[in-house]
């Protein structure tokens, strides 16, 4: 690496390009300046376990960032030689204490774990557990393995938890699920941009240049029931903030269309030209008039006439956008919200127009790249569905077996956390690169469950509150040790390159799986080197909607924009629908929805409504962040955003522990009393674990289209803390690491 190894950030799916070098000092301290604020100071002291950083970061040009990076990005690299990576594979003994063991014994404990599994409870008693984060490489051998060494149907991802109701959405109504469907700088010329339940100014900061030029119009459009980040970013004659009640978004976009419709905004030509399902639709929306709205949401009836006529006249003169986010999907009707919204995208002519559009905004690394080649339940490489006879028959011809061989569909994640341990059920599960003691609904339910395994394997590398919980841990190689491509926001396939030897003992998921797969036996070849599988993944791909047979490592290697589709002998496809949509007739199909009563419920108690979201500072499950000292410094712990008024009704002053309750669980953690969220609503970040968990009140309910579960609006009770403490949320290490408990803020 002598000049460096270009790369891309490990964290969200803006993947902004970086520059890995070594490090000049030991130090390696992080540029001054970033796109969201300058990182801490370097007096910020280091947490037990961070060892000397082995390359220096640096931010490089590249059309989603344009060089700027966040302060995860900065610190991306403070991990990797981080004294609490596992090493080598630990198994844990009868005292629940984790040793080390060789690699051979590992291996060999895995393999008679799913031999004598299946043979007492049959092939789907075996699970795989996916992550977003995964290389399209170790994504798609992920699907090829389950299917084929495991021979189990039992395999679905993290995410399930983030995208899949954008995704139902996008393919029932477009005949193809592809986030942005254009690239993000076509979002600069933009008038008016209607954000639906994104956060970008923490979640992915960078993101926000993309949003300055609708800004400087005053056609910044966002929908939060929480004055977020990115809604303050209206303020200053910036554009509107939509506050509506949790859980009535879907209502308020029917309201927004009813405008549309009755007001004569509607672009009829391009209705008539490109859809179906228009009188349907229309139909629908009678009953959804701007003042029942207001009842419904609490957005006032003349902010939803402003929104809808902002949005149509940016679509006729300077570019209208509509962009979804998961503050919006992840309820029970998620997917009948994102189909409001893309109902409303097309009663504006906005898909396939040269200067406007609607897309979803993809949250992990590779949430895109990892729901296309097998990881889902339902789905086999290049985003073609399992039960198609035609897909499993050119699937089977690449992977060199007999279309029987290949299983059915298995189980969406929420559904495959509950069977864990059940007698008909998953009794030993495989977890890659993900984190559910943390991150899934219900986490109370889920570490029952992986404590009722017969096995739990999890591949980390470090001891997740997920990985305390295993029979053995695989350690693996992390983002600057591994070569793979990922796709991003965009469908832009990207390159990820290798600039650091891994620590002796860590291995490739690859690897893992070559190796078992040769221990199983299964009938096909599995490769341990990136492009091998990539040129496999390209074969399997052809022809399907995400068709990535036209793009390979060394086009990759020159710097070519690689948007899927790319069969071979095209330039690939920057934007989606100019020329239809993927419906066999060409045109989307427009479908009527309503809210169901659970939706539009209301809490007639003192209860409040949870929503759950995510710190600047933080990502994901907080596995990574959690040990970073800039990050956990700025952000140590959970806590509670309260009105004041509802806050003082409880007795509850700004810093006091607060309790809060339902039926599944409880937390505890410091209120923080602010003016940004509802009276009827609090707000919990879901990236601590333990007593400050946000997911130990969320329930495991799905939407019945998509399996996304309902993270957003859940019933709790808030109460003044009798405690003054928070007990230590363990995030254990090996043994002899030196590494203590979570760190607390100690005042």
């Amino acid at each position: 690496m002598p000049n460096g190894a270009d790369t891309h950030c490990p964290y969200c799916a803006l993947q902004c390009a970086m520059t890995l070098t070594p490090a000049a000092s030991a130090a390696g301290a992080a540029p001054a300046t970033s796109s969201d604020a300058a990182p801490a100071s370097p007096a910020t002291p280091a947490l037990p376990g961070e060892g000397a950083v082995p390359l220096e970061v640096s931010g490089r040009d590249f059309p989603t960032n344009r060089g700027g990076l966040c302060r995860k990005g900065w610190t991306s690299a403070s991990l990797l030689r981080h004294n609490g990576r596992v090493t080598e594979p630990m198994l844990k003994g009868s005292d629940g204490v984790h040793q080390p063991i060789s690699w051979d014994q590992a291996l060999m404990l895995v393999t008679a774990a799913v031999k004598d599994t299946q043979k007492q409870f049959g092939n789907d008693a075996v699970g795989v557990f996916g992550g977003g984060g995964l290389t399209n490489e170790k994504a798609y051998t992920l699907g090829k393995f389950a299917r084929l060494a495991l021979r189990t149907s039992r395999i679905d991802y993290n995410g399930r938890f983030c995208m899949s109701s954008a995704a139902a959405a996008g393919n029932r109504a477009f005949g193809v699920d592809r986030g942005l469907p254009f690239p993000v700088t076509d979002l600069d010329s933009a008038s008016v941009i209607l954000m639906l339940g994104s956060n970008v100014a923490e979640t992915m900061p960078p993101f926000v240049q993309h949003l300055q030029g609708a800004r400087d119009a005053g056609g910044l459009i966002v929908v939060d029931p929480r004055r977020s980040a990115t809604a303050a970013f209206t303020g200053d004659g910036g554009g509107i903030h939509l506050q509506p009640t949790p859980g009535t978004d879907l209502a308020l976009l029917l309201g927004i269309s009813h405008v549309v419709v009755h007001e004569g905004l509607a672009d009829t030509s391009y209705i008539e030209a490109n859809t179906k399902g228009y009188a349907a639709v229309v139909r629908s929306l009678n009953a959804f008039w701007p003042e029942r709205v207001q009842s419904i949401t609490g957005v006032p009836a003349t902010l939803i006439r402003e929104t809808a006529r902002r949005l149509a006249q940016g679509a006729r003169s300077g570019g209208s956008y509509i962009l979804s986010g998961r503050g919006v999907e992840q309820h029970v009707d998620g997917t009948d919200t994102a189909t409001a919204a893309i109902n409303l995208s097309l009663l504006l002519g906005l898909p396939g127009s040269a200067r406007s559009g609607y897309g979803t905004l993809t949250g992990q690394g590779n949430g895109q790249g990892g729901r296309e080649h097998g990881q889902k339940a339902d789905q086999l490489p290049g985003y073609r569905k399992i039960t198609d006879p035609a897909a499993r028959a050119h699937i089977a011809k690449v992977w060199g077996v007999d279309e029987s061989l290949i299983p059915g569909a298995g189980l969406p994640a929420v559904e495959l956390l509950k069977s864990l341990g059940k007698p008909d059920g998953v009794r030993c599960l495989f977890v890659h690169g993900a984190n559910v003691v943390v991150s899934a609904p219900d986490t109370n339910a889920v570490t029952q469950g992986l404590r009722s395994l017969d096995f739990l394997v999890v591949c980390d590398f470090f001891m997740s509150e997920t990985a305390v919980e295993a029979d053995l841990v695989l350690p693996v190689t992390q983002w600057a040790e591994e070569e793979g491509t990922l796709t991003n926001l965009e469908g832009r396939v990207i390159r990820r390159r290798k600039a650091l030897t891994p620590p002796p003992g860590v291995r490739t998921e690859l690897w893992l799986m070559a190796r078992l797969a040769e221990m199983l036996e299964a009938p096909s070849m599995f490769s341990d080197d990136p492009e091998t599988v990539f040129e496999e993944l390209r074969l399997a791909s052809a022809g399907g909607l995400a068709d990535y047979s036209g793009i390979d490592y060394a086009m990759l290697d020159r710097g070519e924009a690689a948007y899927w589709p790319y069969p071979v002998g095209s330039q690939g496809t920057p934007r989606l629908f100019a020329d239809g949509f993927a419906h066999a007739d060409g045109r989307a199909l427009m479908v009527p929805v309503t809210p169901s009563k659970r939706a539009v419920r209301s809490f007639a108690d003192d209860s409040l409504a949870l929503a759950t979201g995510r710190l600047l500072e933080h990502y994901q499950s907080g596995a990574q962040t959690r040990r970073v000292s800039e990050l956990l410094g700025s952000q140590p712990q959970a806590k509670l955003l309260i009105h004041p008024g509802t806050a003082a009704a409880r007795g509850i002053a700004d810093g006091d522990y607060a309790t809060v309750t339902n039926q599944r669980g409880e937390v505890l953690c410091r209120a923080e009393l602010s003016n940004s969220v509802r009276p009827d609503t609090v707000f919990l970040p879901f990236h601590f674990p333990g007593q400050e968990n946000a997911n130990r009140l969320t329930e495991a309910v799905t939407d019945p289209i998509s399996g996304m579960p309902e993270f957003k609006t859940s019933r709790v009770w808030v109460r003044r803390a009798a405690s003054t403490t928070v007990s230590a949320a363990p995030v254990a290490v090996p043994a002899g690491s030196g590494l203590p408990l979570h760190a607390k803020e100690a005042s």
